[in-house]
């Protein structure tokens, strides 16, 4: 089985540096063992104008059976005879897919120690498979690779060339072209090659799911072809397929909800190698949360509408904060925060520190109350504004912890965003972005109600003329308040939550 990835040079790269990202010398023939067969990696061609990296996989058909790893396509009377006769040694199959995870580990992760600068860098790459399985047939290619940016050539191969009327195989002749890093070309032949072939060599297991996950990252999540991938993936398993469609769905909605559209249009060319990437605002967010916590001494944190948990991981990690909880009214949502901590890998005394917990934010919970400091990030602008009366006093009055954060866009910014139309807001789901003399009248209407001091800071870029991209309130209990003006807030807030009570759209 053979497949070569090939690319070319300019004046200022040579196509060598090919060499570097797939971490083998164009001067050497290699070979490596694996669990198939032999695995040999040569260069053809390089040179300065074009260098050419080509795997050959010398399958064993007898071995392979003997080892245990003949399974995946028994079942008809024949399968006996099949695993030891059969297309393993001369089409791309998973085996073809496994060699290249083997033999090009590093490559396919994005590592490069001796050049990091080449890993994200695109490059004009062709690849070819002489011989690929496609059961689907040349369509089917032309769905999968083309989304992802590589022009296609898919030619069937004859059953037999000498008797043309016995029609066309089941096999393409593959030809790829694209400008793409070579990590992104070998996580998608990585997971296509065994889609195409709509079969593996080996028991898919529950691990498989994270291995798909791993190698879709970043393309597999807005694919037009995701439920058919994976369910061909993972060799039609219905519930590993859920399982990871849930898993993609909840990826796709973080991405969405957490990468501003700041971060679109800043975005650095990844041909330019001089320019430094800015820091996403979603992490700049997170950073100011953080230190706003720090600065108030906070060691008890609740992390209110804590979403898929990416505030959270920061909180856990920072042993500054002695217990963390996060809390959420979707269950999905916390189960995808579970695995982003990895609550099943956790050290005990990491675990200890960290609690997830199902709740609406619009009803009072005993469970929220005694804590230092509670974080509101980028969430009430999801409450419909009717109902925020509601969010106002389970968290200020009810809750009622030391310290309140809360961040929130600032609309005013949006007109820097060109990715933004006229009057758009940031996300379908937001009910509201105020300005800041909005969220100023806000927040100094719900310090006032409930016994609180408010402090304002810019988060990101301070433009002068429109101000920061999110604003950000830090609530302190005044402690020093007498009990009638507190009291006096408190029923103020209590009358209003009784009259627009209801549950947290979000």
């Amino acid at each position: 089985m053979f497949l070569t990835i090939g690319t070319t040079g300019d004046q200022d790269r040579p196509a060598t540096d090919l060499g570097f990202l797939l971490h083998k010398h164009p001067d050497r023939a290699q070979r490596f063992s694996t669990t198939s067969g032999q695995v040999h990696v040569f260069y053809p061609e390089a040179s300065r104008q074009r260098c050419t990296a080509a795997l050959l996989l010398e399958v064993d058909p007898v071995g392979l059976v003997r080892r245990g790893r003949g399974r995946g396509r028994g079942g008809a009377p024949d399968a006996a005879l099949a695993q030891y006769v059969n297309d393993r040694p001369y089409a791309a199959t998973s085996l073809v897919a496994v060699a290249l995870r083997a033999v090009f580990g590093s490559a396919l992760k994005g590592q490069c120690v001796a050049r990091p600068e080449l890993v994200d860098r695109p490059l004009p790459l062709r690849i070819e498979v002489p011989a690929l399985p496609a059961k689907g047939g040349a369509d089917l290619v032309h769905r999968l690779f083309e989304p992802l940016g590589w022009a296609v050539r898919a030619e069937p191969l004859a059953l037999d060339e000498r008797f043309p009327e016995w029609g066309e195989s089941r096999y393409v002749r593959l030809r790829l072209d694209g400008r793409l890093t070579v990590s992104s070309a070998l996580r998608h032949l990585y997971v296509l090659l065994p889609v195409l072939d709509d079969a593996k060599h080996y028991w898919v297991a529950a691990d498989e799911v994270d291995k798909l996950l791993r190698a879709g990252e970043g393309w597999l999540e807005h694919h037009p072809e995701q439920a058919l991938i994976t369910r061909r993936y993972l060799a039609r398993r219905r519930g590993l397929t859920k399982d990871a469609l849930e898993r993609l769905e909840l990826a796709r909605l973080a991405e969405v909800d957490d990468v501003e559209p700041e971060e679109l249009d800043n975005a650095v060319d990844e041909t330019a190698d001089t320019e430094e990437r800015p820091v996403p605002l979603a992490v700049q967010r997170r950073e100011a949360i953080v230190r706003a916590l720090r600065d108030t001494g906070a060691r008890r944190v609740l992390d209110l509408g804590c979403g898929q948990g990416q505030l959270l991981d920061v909180l856990v990690r920072d042993l500054t904060f002695t217990e963390v909880v996060g809390v959420d009214v979707s269950m999905r949502a916390l189960a995808a925060a579970a695995r982003r901590l990895r609550l099943d890998r956790m050290s005990e005394r990491l675990a200890a520190r960290v609690t997830l917990v199902q709740g609406s934010l619009a009803y009072t919970d005993q469970r929220l109350r005694g804590y230092d400091a509670a974080v509101l990030s980028e969430v009430i602008e999801h409450v419909d504004p009717p109902r925020l009366s509601s969010l106002e006093y389970a968290v200020f009055h009810a809750a009622a912890p030391t310290t309140v954060v809360v961040t929130t866009p600032n609309v005013e910014y949006n007109v820097r965003w060109e990715s933004l139309p006229a009057g758009g807001v940031r996300h379908p789901d937001h009910r509201f972005e105020w300005d800041r003399s909005q969220f100023r009248a806000w927040a100094g209407r719900v310090a006032e109600d409930h016994g609180y001091q408010v402090e304002f800071r810019p988060v990101g870029p301070e433009d002068p003329e429109v101000g920061p991209p999110t604003q950000l309130a830090i609530f302190t209990h005044v402690k020093d308040a007498t009990d009638g003006a507190t009291a006096s807030g408190s029923s103020t807030a209590a009358a209003r939550a009784t009259r627009t009570g209801g549950e947290d759209s979000r």
